[in-house]
């Protein structure tokens, strides 16, 4: 039921020093620091973050950016003097959600844009995280794009996550689809991964959270779970959140990877400390958005914290694909 405690899987741990960046971390304007694509990058790592700053009362900013941090060991961040990318127009209200994948040798980050008729999602490249080059954007109302580290048969490949109302009965119930693309402008052929009701501690969305990861039993597509419970009430800055947010792990076909083999039945990281339900601005939210293999066959997580700062944790990448097989 949506109102149990939910604790995470044992097979993951927190980095104890969590949170690895902070908006104290950020050397201007600056609330609320989360949602990170991360990928290793020359000989440490690097991240794009979003940074939502002048916190005007009632779930509001005066606005939002991209800000770029560097690292040696992926755990001690540095953040530059300035934000790397900003939109914002009359159309265009903000830029945020970043995530980076890196594909024959080139970067792409995927981002999510509101605008005034919709949400939409894009997808540029850079060569030095500082500029970047649109390469496309969604029609509305799409969002949580990530790209595939590889590409099949030829074709660039992403998960995604529309957003269906009307359809969906509606209200939230939404999921992840793949699609295709020979240039990463035109998309199609695109296939349901996982419905809402393939996660049993989901009742409201399911999307996905970081670029998948190759392994020898298929993609890793580590994701994030809604479940709605209304006598939550209020929770951190709103006057009424009554979400919570989980991580989830799926494992998807490696020779049709629009076809789940197996996922978590059980969440992989639930709030649970207190950077996540209680210290602030939407408490009782994990999002993932990055997931890099490491030393010791681990796969290390990013993720949002109650949409307040980014953390970290690891799991043994074969103790993962189990979760998915064995449906725990």
């Amino acid at each position: 039921m949506p109102s149990e405690q939910l604790v995470s899987h044992s097979c993951i741990r927190r980095y104890p020093g969590n949170p690895v960046l902070t908006g104290r971390d950020v050397p201007y304007a600056s609330d609320l620091v989360f949602n990170a694509g991360v990928i290793p990058y020359r000989d440490g790592y690097a991240m794009v973050f979003r940074n939502d700053y002048g916190y005007l009362g009632r779930a509001s900013f005066s606005g939002t950016n991209l800000g770029l941090a560097l690292s040696a060991d992926g755990i001690h961040w540095h953040v530059e003097d300035k934000p790397v990318l900003s939109m914002k127009d009359g159309e265009i209200r903000r830029v945020y959600d970043p995530r980076l994948t890196e594909i024959d040798g080139e970067i792409y980050m995927t981002f999510a844009v509101d605008t005034k008729h919709g949400l939409r999602g894009g997808i540029a490249r850079t060569e030095d995280l500082h500029s970047f080059e649109i390469i496309s954007m969604s029609v509305p109302d799409n969002r949580n794009m990530v790209l595939f580290p590889r590409k099949w048969n030829g074709m660039f490949m992403r998960l995604e996550r529309p957003m269906p109302v009307y359809s969906r009965g509606g209200k939230d119930r939404f999921d992840i689809w793949w699609s295709e693309s020979p240039d990463l402008v035109h998309w199609g052929n695109s296939h349901l991964v996982a419905g809402v009701e393939d996660f049993p501690f989901a009742n409201d969305k399911i999307g996905p959270g970081a670029p998948p990861v190759y392994t020898d039993k298929g993609w890793l597509a580590v994701t994030h779970a809604v479940d709605i419970d209304p006598d939550r009430g209020k929770n951190g800055w709103e006057d009424r959140w009554i979400k919570r947010y989980c991580a989830a792990v799926a494992l998807l076909d490696p020779d049709e990877p629009w076809k789940m083999i197996g996922c978590s039945r059980v969440p992989l990281l639930a709030p649970e400390t207190d950077y996540e339900c209680r210290d602030g601005f939407r408490t009782n939210v994990v999002f993932p958005t990055a997931a890099l293999p490491v030393s010791g066959g681990k796969l290390r997580i990013y993720y949002g914290a109650a949409d307040t700062v980014i953390a970290m944790a690891e799991a043994r990448t074969e103790d993962l694909i189990s979760l998915c097989l064995n449906g725990e």
